[in-house]
């Protein structure tokens, strides 16, 4: 599984939360607390999700953090 950190606005989470289920089984999300996100997608889709993300970082001030390292649970 290929994970991803977001950090959004609280008020965006529900935005990101419909555009993920939109995008056709691309990912889905995991709430730490508040705006930090954890979204994760199969690794074939990794291209599709790199390019969701940073459209999202444009339009609503995300912010995608670089991909953990192998081994690293985060």
């Amino acid at each position: 599984m290929l994970v991803r950190r977001v950090d959004v606005r609280p008020a965006d989470v529900v935005f990101l939360k419909g555009i993920l289920e939109a995008s056709e089984g691309l990912g889905t999300i995991f709430a730490e607390r508040g705006g930090e996100l954890f979204v994760a997608a199969p690794p074939d889709r990794e291209k599709e999700l790199v390019e969701l993300l940073d459209d999202l970082a444009r339009e609503i001030d995300a912010r995608v953090h670089p991909a953990a390292s192998a081994g690293s649970d985060r």
